[in-house]
């Protein structure tokens, strides 16, 4: 089974981890290069559709680079709404491939990474990610897609997992998140007709409570 990974710098930093978990059923593949923010992969889909063999399964996330504060008199990167509007345009895309589809949520940073002036690093407020997860869930509640709910399972003891840039998962933090995506993976995988696959939906579905 042939799964294609698209997302930021956090994707690149749980791919090694994806493949050990899935063995040798499943052939994972992703751009070399960053995702980065939503507008990029839209624009990016077009070449790396045609890079890939077909997929059986995509795995996707955006939002961490929307959700960014370059300069503190501008705000977030991408105004949630426009950041919505690349989302579905996205989710458009990768459906029709025919694959089936996966989406995670953005997953958290360090309360820390709030005071940061930016634009090396830029800061982030979990607040803002919390809004974005929202607004994106809201707009995807009637496409039939399972949910990866990554914010909900790093969120509680998010300082656990990040690494000392406040951003990226250290070790602890990799294995859970490539193992969540993993799982996500197999049970998606494990369906096989269109009433099964939307079976699929409440075992993966966020709950409503971690993007509060």
């Amino acid at each position: 089974m042939k799964v294609l990974l698209l997302g930021d710098s956090i994707r690149m930093f749980y791919h090694k981890e994806v493949v050990a978990q899935l063995g040798t059923e499943y052939e994972v593949f992703a751009p070399q290069e960053n995702g980065r923010f939503s507008a990029y992969m839209l624009n990016s889909l077009r070449f790396w559709l045609k890079e890939f063999p077909t997929p059986d399964i995509i795995h996707f996330n955006a939002g961490l680079w929307d959700a960014a504060i370059l300069y503190p008199e501008d705000g977030c990167f991408l105004p949630d709404t426009e950041y919505v509007r690349n989302m579905r345009a996205i989710l458009r895309e990768l459906k029709a491939t025919g694959a089936k589809i996966i989406f995670a949520t953005t997953t958290p940073v360090s309360d820390e990474k709030a005071h940061l002036q930016g634009p090396t690093p830029p800061a982030h407020r979990n607040e803002d990610i919390a809004r974005y997860n929202r607004a994106v869930l809201k707009a995807f509640e009637k496409e039939n897609v399972p949910i990866n709910d990554l914010w909900g399972a790093m969120r509680p003891e998010k300082e656990k997992y990040l690494s000392e840039d406040m951003i990226h998962p250290n070790e602890a933090g990799v294995k859970l998140l490539g193992g969540m995506v993993a799982d996500a993976i197999k049970r998606v995988g494990s369906y096989h007709n269109e009433k099964a696959t939307a079976a699929s939906v409440s075992l993966l579905n966020k709950d409503e409570k971690t993007v509060q």
